[in-house]
């Protein structure tokens, strides 16, 4: 992984199968959610599944938008909207670029960019379901 990348900092069963996801603070106080396409991430012609940059997208765009206010809100995605505009390839890096539009009341916006090679690859752009505010939120810079 580049250099500044850990490993993301919560997971599920879903996502250990999946992964391994890492994450690295920006100067901003945001972070960025990065992984190392292998093989069994692949689609039959080679190139990361669909499925799984989605997937990078559903995680970046929520565990951001999630830790960009206090108190942490749980959120539920209820849209995601995904754009492709690139591949990446097995043994390429990704990165997911989150901007968070608005966290109100009751729903969050937020858009992500999917970036390999310094080409945008994916965009997409999701609405969340707030659900309540999380009491036991790890500290997570804005």
């Amino acid at each position: 992984m580049p250099p500044g990348f850990e490993p993301l900092f919560r997971s599920s069963p879903f996502l250990d199968h999946l992964g391994p996801f890492f994450m690295r603070k920006a100067e901003n106080g945001t972070f960025v959610v990065g992984l190392r396409v292998q093989p069994c991430h692949a689609n039959g012609r080679g190139s990361a599944h669909g499925g799984l940059l989605m997937t990078l997208c559903d995680i970046a765009l929520g565990y951001r938008t999630s830790s960009s206010i206090r108190p942490q809100p749980m959120l539920t995605t209820a849209s995601v909207t995904t754009d492709f505009a690139g591949a990446a390839k097995v043994g390429d890096w990704i990165e997911a670029h989150v901007d968070v539009q608005k966290v109100g009341s009751r729903l969050a916006f937020a858009n992500c960019y999917i970036e390999c090679n310094g080409q945008r690859i994916v965009h997409a752009s999701a609405v969340f379901a707030r659900t309540g505010d999380r009491p036991d939120a790890p500290a997570q810079s804005n």
